[in-house]
């Protein structure tokens, strides 16, 4: 299986989305908190171009924030990336995927 990294933030509700997209899919995932490491923060930069969180990799492919992911999840773009078969359930309405 690739290797998902996800530069977040403590208090970044997408973040928390991109987790349990990723989550529900039975995926594993290398959090890189930004918050308070300067090196962290450096390091995303370099590799996103994007000063914004989340920024996920899946191994060297830069998928980009959660809108990016979900995107790639809404066309069958992400299973194939993490190494997944497809699955017959249905597609995560935006209710279904809120986080209150």
């Amino acid at each position: 299986m690739p290797k998902v990294v996800i530069y977040s933030t403590a208090i970044c509700p997408y973040c928390i989305r991109a987790k349990q997209l990723l989550t529900r899919k039975g995926v594993a995932y290398d959090e890189r908190y930004i918050d308070s490491n300067p090196e962290l923060m450096r390091e995303m930069l370099a590799r996103s171009q994007r000063r914004t969180v989340p920024q996920i990799f899946i191994d060297d492919y830069h998928v980009g924030g959660y809108d990016d992911l979900a995107e790639h999840n809404a066309f069958g773009k992400l299973d194939p990336l993490l190494g997944l078969t497809p699955n017959d359930e249905p597609e995560m309405t935006q209710e279904d995927d809120d986080i209150t």
